[in-house]
């Protein structure tokens, strides 16, 4: 996630996701999210298939600024409209744009995407939306609005996430192996109904909208453990976070042996605290789809 990359619609069904929300620690869970899928987040930027590097740019979806600042570290004459329904994430990010020296080639805006009316968010050589349709009630409008935006022969990046990250080896935790899986399993029942693009297919609708898809690429998330004390990098604590939030949505339905386990993984003072571990991966896929406006 960007991951994970994602945050443009507030609506009931997000306390069931570990990625869109404003509270519960979820702007922690972006920048974690920023800094461990950083190298795959520019990998993507590299592979857009761009006749000439953007100058301006549209974030849909900003969350705290993965794409952003990956955009602008990518396109190092562009400049960025970052626009997210939360703001909480945008002051965040114009706090980080702020702390760079990069404050002239940001501007934020609040909006609801699925606001039958945009504000104006100029006319972009690119726009990138990155786990952020599958929020939206009417995602074919906004892809229609997107068309509208772009300058002729502008490339619209949307990036899909197979899921959040998952952390432990199959056979963990002791005692309760494959109580990640779960967890997951648990957390896709309850978005299945609130949130029906997750994990869609989004050529088929950028073709509906008028788009060219001129590319589409997964992206295999494979970080393997290093070895050291989860702790001690930025893997442990996007785990830690990314389960904690999940537990608020999967406690009533999880066994007592299951959620006594989660438990034991969520206590940073005890033995068995996922912050002690040296087995820690991260395991996910990314895929992105690559739209001309002709």
């Amino acid at each position: 996630m960007d991951q994970a990359h994602s945050h443009t619609h507030q609506q009931t069904h997000q306390h069931v996701h570990p990625e869109h929300d404003d509270s519960d620690g979820l702007a922690e869970i972006l920048d974690l999210d920023a800094e461990v899928l950083a190298e795959h987040t520019a990998s993507i930027t590299a592979w857009l298939p761009l006749q000439d590097d953007p100058r301006q740019v549209v974030d849909l979806g900003c969350g705290t600024g993965a794409g952003t600042f990956a955009l602008l570290d990518r396109f190092p004459e562009a400049y960025v409209t970052a626009v997210d329904a939360s703001a909480g994430h945008l002051r965040r990010l114009r706090a980080k744009a702020c702390a760079r020296g990069l404050e002239e080639r940001v501007r934020t805006v609040q909006a609801d995407l699925d606001d039958t009316a945009w504000p104006d968010l100029g006319t972009p050589d690119l726009v990138w939306a990155s786990a952020s349709l599958h929020h939206l009630a009417h995602p074919e409008r906004a892809l229609g609005a997107v068309r509208e935006l772009l300058a002729p022969g502008g490339v619209f990046a949307v990036v899909e996430l197979a899921g959040f990250p998952r952390f432990l080896p199959e056979d963990a935790p002791e005692g309760r192996p494959g109580l990640e899986e779960r967890c997951h399993a648990v957390v896709e029942h309850l978005q299945r109904d609130h949130m029906p693009h997750r994990g869609a297919d989004w050529g088929p609708m950028l073709t509906a909208a008028g788009f060219t898809v001129e590319g589409r690429r997964t992206i295999p998330v494979n970080i393997e453990p290093t070895g050291t004390r989860a702790g001690t990098d930025a893997v442990g604590p996007y785990a830690l976070a990314g389960l904690r939030r999940i537990r608020g949505a999967v406690a009533a339905a999880l066994s007592a042996e299951d959620l006594m386990a989660l438990d034991h993984l969520l206590d940073t003072t005890g033995p068995h605290s996922i912050l002690r571990r040296d087995d820690l991966l991260v395991r996910t896929e990314r895929t992105v789809w690559a739209a001309r406006r002709t």
